[in-house]
């Protein structure tokens, strides 16, 4: 069977595609020197706005085209903390191996005095949370969804 075709693991498909694209761009930004500019990383949403978007299209195509809204939230955010996860994980081990970066965060960001390999794990990891829940409700309103299911008896 074809992994991407497979309907009971779509967050975890979807969220480990999340975490590579934000680990490749992560490397790129650190190669071409544009690590330091905040702004930028308003573009981890778009890559979390393209993983939660084809999770949620994926989910459609392998049930006979059928998406509850309710499912579709747990799908969305599923796939967005198993990225947000994955990559915070990553994040802490190499902040932990570059202890170069570590200190340059240390030195140049307004709360970097107080910051650590483990806070600033932490702290991605919630604003990749966050970020997924966001994406995700503003993609179901984007997105045609069935009925709320009716009560039973």
């Amino acid at each position: 069977m074809n992994i991407w075709n497979r309907s009971t693991r779509i967050p975890e498909i979807y969220g480990t595609a999340i975490a590579l694209g934000l680990i490749v761009y992560f490397f790129f930004m650190y190669a071409v020197g544009l690590i330091h500019v905040v702004e930028l990383r308003l573009l981890n949403l778009v890559i979390m706005l393209a993983g939660v978007y084809y999770a949620l299209k994926q989910f459609t195509r392998t049930h006979n085209g059928q998406l509850n809204y309710f499912r579709a939230m747990a799908i969305g955010v599923g796939a967005a903390a198993i990225g947000s996860a994955t990559f915070a994980a990553f994040l802490f081990f190499y902040l932990k191996i570059d202890t170069n970066l570590m200190q340059s965060l240390i030195k140049n960001e307004p709360m970097g005095p107080y910051l650590n390999a483990y806070i600033a794990s932490f702290m991605v990891l919630l604003e990749g949370l966050f970020s997924g829940l966001f994406v995700t409700f503003v993609l179901l309103n984007w997105v045609r969804t069935d009925q709320v299911n009716q009560p039973v008896g």
